[in-house]
C-alpha cells in the first residue's frame, strides 16, 4: 500500500504534489500538515497528532468529510510525524513518501531525517520528498533512479558506513568507508542511470537532487 504523509513544514505548498496525493492509497496529515492539504483542497484519510497546529477550520472540514482524526496528548514521547509513520506501518504500508518534513526548525528537520532509521521501517521504501530533491536510507543496496547529470550525495547517518560500492556515478566508490563527520560523499553525479549503491555495514542516506 502506498502512503503519503504530509508533515507540518512552514510554508509547505501541497499543490505541486497533486499527482502524488492522487496516487496514494492512504493520505495521513501529521497535525499541521493538514493545513497545506486543506489549502490545496485535498482531504486526508487520517489526521494524527496533538492537533496544536491544525487550523480549527481545517479540522472541522475534515471531520465533516469523514476524515479519521486520532488525537494524542501534547505531552508524549513521539513527534506527530513519528506517530504518523507508525500508523502507516500499522495499516500495511509498503511504500511511504513524506512531504513537508524539512524546513523551519533545525531540530525537527534533523529528527525527521533520523526517523528514516526507525526499526519499524526496515524492508519498506520510505522517502523524504521535495519538489527538486528526495532522500532515502540504504541499509544494504539500492538503485538510484534519475537522469545523467543529477546530483547525488551519500551521507552516513550514524557513525561510519563501511563497504560502500557504487555504479553509475562520476566519483566511484569501491568497498569504501564514509565517515559521519567528513564531507567526502557530497555532490557526486549520475553518469549512467540508474545508479546503484551498496553498503556492507552502517546506514547510508542518499540525497538525490533532480531538475
Amino acid at each position: 500500500m502506498y502512503v503519503v504523509i504530509v508533515a507540518n513544514a512552514p510554508a509547505f505548498d501541497a499543490a505541486p504534489f497533486a499527482d502524488t496525493l492522487a496516487a496514494a492509497d492512504l493520505i495521513i496529515a501529521a497535525d499541521g500538515g493538514g493545513n497545506a492539504l486543506y489549502a490545496a483542497g485535498v482531504r486526508p484519510h487520517l489526521v494524527v497528532g496533538d492537533l496544536d497546529s491544525l487550523d480549527p477550520q481545517a479540522e472541522a472540514a475534515f471531520r465533516r468529510a469523514g476524515t479519521e482524526v486520532r488525537r494524542f496528548p501534547a505531552e508524549k514521547d513521539e513527534t506527530d510525524l513519528e506517530l504518523a509513520l507508525l500508523l502507516a506501518v500499522e495499516r500495511g504500508a509498503d511504500q511511504i513518501d513524506i512531504l513537508g518534513a524539512l524546513g523551519g526548525r533545525w531540530d525537527q528537520g534533523m529528527a525527521n531525517v533520523a526517523m528514516l532509521a526507525l526499526p519499524e521501517l526496515v524492508g519498506l521504501r520510505v522517502r523524504l520528498r521535495d519538489q527538486e530533491q528526495e532522500a532515502f536510507l540504504v541499509r544494504d543496496a539500492a538503485e538510484i533512479p534519475g537522469g545523467a547529470g543529477d546530483t547525488v550525495s551519500l551521507l552516513p547517518l550514524s557513525g561510519a558506513a563501511h563497504g560502500i560500492t557504487t555504479r553509475g556515478l562520476s566519483y566511484p566508490l569501491v568497498a569504501a568507508t564514509l565517515r559521519y563527520e567528513r564531507s567526502r560523499g557530497i555532490s557526486n553525479v549520475i553518469t549512467q542511470p540508474p545508479a546503484h549503491v551498496s553498503v556492507g555495514e552502517g546506514l547510508l542516506l542518499v540525497v538525490h537532487h533532480y531538475p
